[in-house]
Formats: C-alpha cells, structure tokens, sequence
C-alpha cells in the first residue's frame, strides 16, 4: 500500500468514523429516554436501563452504518475536490490508486457491516431477550401480593389468593387488556414461577383463557396445564423469533442438518446479506458523483449528506415496495443503484481517459 492509497483511505475512514460514533452516541441517548420505563415502571436500576440500551446498539449500528460509510466517502472526496487534490491525483494519472482505495474502504465497510449484522447482532439481541425475561420475572415476583390487584405494567392486571410453601401461587388471575382487538384473562388454580430453555414461565394449573374481541366475542379454552412466557405479560405482544438470535453460521448448520431451509431463516440471512450490499450500493452512487474532479462553485452544490439521505430513503422504498420472489430478502433498490452507479462510473471514466498526444510532423 503507498502512502497515497493509505491516505486517502485514512480520509475516507476518519469521516465516516466520527459522524458513525456521533449518531451511535445520539441513538444511545434515545433509546436510553424510550426505555426509561425500565426505571420507572418497572423498578430496575440505571444499571439495568444503560445496559440494555448498549445491547440495542448493534441492531440501530447496522441500519445507520451505511450511511455513515456513505457520507464519510462523499466528504472526504469533497475535501479532495476542495483542496485540489483530486485534480492532481486525474492530471498525475494516479485515479487507479483513488478507485483502489474506494474499493478498500467499501470491502472494509462491507465486512464490519456483515460482522454486526450476522454474529454480534444476534447475540446482543439473544441477551437483550434474556435481560427482559429476567426483568419481567423480577416485575411479576414482587408484583405478586395476595389479595391484592397489581397493574405489572400498563394494561396488565396481576392478582393471587396466596402463596404455598416452594413458592406456589394459589388462585392466579391475570388480565391482559394490551390488544385493542382481543382481551385475554389468565385464571389458574394455581401457578408456579420457573424456567426453561426459553426464559422464565408461568406454569398453569387446572385454569383457562378466556378472550374477548372487540366486537364483544367471547370464547374460552381450559387447560390442566399451560406454560405462559413471563415477557408476554410484561413485554410486546408477540411470538420470540428464535432465528433474529442465531448467528448465520448456525443458521447454516441447522439447515444442513436438516435438509432444508426454513422461511424464516432464510428471510434473516437474507436481511443480514442485504445490509453489506446497501453499503456497497450507496459508497458506489456517492464515488460515482464525486470520484471526478469539477469546476462548479461549492455554494451551488447540494449538500452529499442530503443526497445521501435521500437516495437511501428511495432505495429502501423501492426495495420494500418490489420484492421477487428469486430474491431472500428486499434488495432489489440496492442491486439497480449497483447498476446506475457502475454504468455512471464506466461512461465517465471513458470520458476522462486520457487521449493520446499527436506529434505533428
């Protein structure tokens, strides 16, 4: 590597950094003020909050670190552009060593996304989970009073006649009224606090659910024994999806072992693969506009970061609006920013390609 391909790498790297660690810090500051219930709903610690919010951090890196890597090359070719730089790497004929360090700083961008999204993502999330149930399992305990309704979180009604010795609850009752469109009541003779291989449950005994939708039906399903998941009363509505916290590489495993892959699965390898190819698509569109040098005056020029938002807006809902059924995942908006960046790259090129010199007789 010469000195020029390491300093212009180092450019287009230090850029990207500091607007990726500036919107990192921002994301955890938000998320942060989301969370805050974990404080003041359900009784945890600052420690509990900040440590969640770090664990949130990979899923929100890998949705802005594109951008980040897009904006970060678009200014440090504008800075080249500013300085004269950039003209004197196309006079020298030196743009072969700007194209390799474009595509050294794109493949290094590319791998840390894949990194984020395939391995450390789904085992933050993995612990993110288990955090929760853990919480929730601390919420739904001291919530626990005999004789007594507790509201565990907003919409959800907790109440038992009393306690056994082992920690046996006698005469459950729980009333979920989160869903707009059914409302679901627990009733057990009895319950018992344990865990499993998913997280912390609720094992039922000798009850029924009954639920009620909003047109006022009303239906109800009896049970000797039902195993409720504690975040379903404490977190979201909703199934866990196992395959968000397995990294691909069990992912893949998985589907050899048994001959096939799952819809799911594959819809998440396919999420994970397409954030690498949207870095690779947005860093080609911006070296494409600014990769050649101009005589324009700065005033009049629109800002990279605009654009730069802009066109990921528009591939993204282009990618969410078309999906074809021979692609896993919605990247069809990246795979035709590849193609219009590379068709403007190659007509610009041979626009820029030095002619040779006559010698007159």
């Amino acid at each position: 590597m010469t000195r020029l391909h390491a300093y212009l790498v180092r450019l287009f790297a230090s850029d990207a950094a500091a607007l990726f660690g500036i919107a990192l810090f921002l994301l955890f500051l938000i998320q942060c003020l989301r969370s805050f219930d974990v404080v003041s709903v359900k009784g945890q610690d600052l420690l509990t909050l900040a440590g969640q919010a770090l664990l949130l951090m990979p899923t929100m890196a890998v949705v802005f670190l594109y951008i980040s890597a897009a904006i970060g090359l678009g200014r440090g070719l504008r800075a080249l552009q500013a300085s004269q730089e950039l003209h004197i790497i196309h006079v020298s004929r030196r743009s072969g060593v700007l194209v390799g360090a474009i595509a050294l700083f794109i493949i290094c961008g590319m791998s840390l996304v894949l990194l984020l999204s395939n391995f450390v993502k789904p085992a933050t999330q993995r612990q993110y989970n288990e955090w929760s149930a853990s919480v929730a399992a601390d919420v739904v305990g001291r919530a626990l009073t005999s004789n007594r309704f507790t509201e565990v979180v907003p919409g959800v009604t907790i109440a038992i006649g009393g306690r056994e010795a082992g920690g046996e609850l006698r005469e459950f009752f729980a009333d979920d009224r989160r869903d707009p469109e059914s409302r679901r009541t627990y009733v057990a003779k009895s319950a018992l606090v344990t865990s499993d291989d998913e997280g912390y449950v609720l094992q039922l005994r000798e009850g029924a659910i009954q639920y009620m939708t909003d047109e006022m039906q009303f239906s109800t399903v009896s049970f000797q024994r039902y195993d409720l998941a504690m975040d379903r009363l404490t977190g979201e509505t909703g199934s866990r999806n196992e395959a968000a916290e397995t990294d691909t590489i069990t992912l893949v495993a998985e589907a050899l072992a048994k001959g096939r892959l799952d819809g799911r699965a594959r819809w998440e390898i396919g999420e994970r693969m397409g954030e690498g190819i949207r870095l690779v698509a947005l860093c080609l569109f911006v070296a494409s506009l600014m990769v050649f040098p101009h005589s324009r005056r700065a005033g009049h020029e629109v800002p990279i970061e605009i654009v730069v938002l802009v066109v990921a807006f528009i591939e993204r809902g282009i990618s969410s609006s078309y999906q074809p059924d021979w692609l896993p995942a919605p990247v069809v908006g990246s795979f035709g920013l590849i193609a219009l960046s590379i068709l403007v790259l190659l007509l610009r090129f041979r626009a820029f390609r030095p002619q040779p010199r006559r010698v007159s007789a």
